[in-house]
């Protein structure tokens, strides 16, 4: 806040005291006993009384100061007296002081060579304002002032310089902080304190992340056992509690198609016949010589093949 600045009135006029002719200095008009020399206003003679000489447009007129007062002077918006024309005049958005009645509404300090404010038309110190009107921080309990630079959070208002870390004790600032109750803290404070810890790498989780087994993981940290490609969002599997991609997982561990040689992994519902120590794929277990599906029908094993009962019928003829 910067505080208002009231001006001091001056006046173009001039005060003086007539004297006789004799005291009239030459080179000067004479001014004879004869001549009329009266208040404007009053009309009383000004000979060997002061007046002021008062621009009225057409020429100087003389008056004396009483009716000068009377006719020219401002009231006070204080006491509602007459401001003197000897007396020294403060003037303040269309109002008019003396200047020992400007002061302030609360403490009566002076207010003529100092900031101050207008609340509601009453005068106010910056001390008085700011202890009415100002925040207070909630951390020193002190007078936020205006024009300082301070931070609210939360209906709450803090200096900027108390405005700290919780933890560090460091000043937030204008930095991203995360709050705890009552408390706040910087976000590296933040993440060392209360963020869960990745499995793998034992960096704090920010934010995002995905939990396997119960346990939090980076994104980028929860891979593919065996290609280390990301499993987040995808299907996989694990084995001994290592995650694998369902590739990765065929390739090492499942059980090859005696048809085709590729894995048979059971994964996305799909079915498989499995004969002695033999597995196929549903599609694959065909008969050797036709490739008729023997799926659901009466096969003869012949060695290394599978024939269905054309096929073993021929081969016996």
């Amino acid at each position: 806040m910067s505080g208002d600045t009231a001006r001091e009135v001056g006046f173009d006029c001039q005060v003086a005291k007539v004297h006789s002719t004799a005291d009239i200095t030459s080179g000067m008009e004479q001014v004879t006993m004869s001549d009329r020399f009266d208040c404007d206003n009053c009309k009383e003679s000004l000979y060997g009384r002061k007046y002021i000489q008062a621009d009225g447009g057409e020429g100087d007129n003389p008056y004396c100061i009483p009716c000068y007062d009377s006719l020219f002077a401002n009231t006070c918006d204080e006491c509602k007296e007459l401001i003197g024309h000897d007396a020294r005049e403060l003037f303040y958005e269309d109002r008019h002081y003396h200047e020992h009645c400007f002061r302030c509404f609360r403490c009566d300090r002076s207010l003529a060579d100092e900031p101050f404010t207008s609340q509601d038309e009453a005068l106010l110190c910056n001390d008085c304002y700011c202890n009415e009107f100002s925040s207070k921080c909630v951390a020193c309990d002190k007078t936020v002032m205006p024009g300082t630079r301070k931070l609210e959070y939360g209906g709450s208002t803090w200096h900027e310089g108390c405005f700290i870390c919780h933890s560090c004790e460091q000043p937030i600032g204008s930095k991203s902080f995360i709050p705890d109750k009552d408390e706040h803290y910087c976000v590296s404070c933040y993440e060392d304190k209360f963020a869960p810890r990745c499995t793998r790498c034992k960096k704090a989780l920010a934010k995002g992340g995905v939990t396997y087994r119960d346990e939090p993981w980076h994104k980028e940290c929860f891979v593919c056992s065996g290609c280390k490609v990301q499993l987040a969002g995808q299907h996989f599997t694990s084995r001994e509690d290592n995650p694998y991609c369902l590739k990765c997982f065929g390739s090492l561990y499942s059980k090859k198609c005696e048809a085709c040689s590729k894995p048979i992994t059971g994964f996305g519902g799909g079915k498989y016949i499995s004969f002695e120590e033999r597995q196929w794929h549903q599609p694959c277990f065909t008969c050797t010589e036709c490739s008729v599906s023997l799926v659901g029908a009466g096969f003869f094993p012949n060695g290394d093949q599978i024939l269905c009962r054309d096929c073993n019928t021929n081969s016996n003829l």
